[in-house]
């Protein structure tokens, strides 16, 4: 199972930081989703353009996991050679984890 199959991601920057909301569309979901989506595996999905930590917050009244990952962006956008030096992209990436 994917995470796409259970929830939707929205993410956001702030600066060289990442940040991405796993939402479940239904809340039997989030047990699992809580349990399947760590920090760490986030970390070793995103290892190649994450080289900060990733931390991991849990928002059970609404069903949502939020990642924070840091030095995430190659330097925020403004300093960044990325083509998405926003990290958009980078939600849509995370539903495709296998969990």
């Amino acid at each position: 199972m994917k995470v796409h199959e259970i929830a939707h991601c929205r993410s956001g920057d702030k600066g060289d930081y990442s940040v991405i909301a796993a939402i479940v569309y239904d809340r039997k979901d989030y047990s699992l989703l809580k349990e399947r989506l760590t920090a760490q595996k986030v970390k070793t999905f995103y290892r190649e353009l994450v080289a900060g930590n990733v931390t991991r917050y849990e928002c059970e009244n609404v069903g949502m996991l939020i990642f924070e990952m840091e030095h995430a962006l190659g330097g925020g956008v403004t300093r960044s050679l990325r083509h998405d030096g926003h990290g958009k992209n980078m939600s849509s990436a995370l539903m495709e984890i296998e969990i």
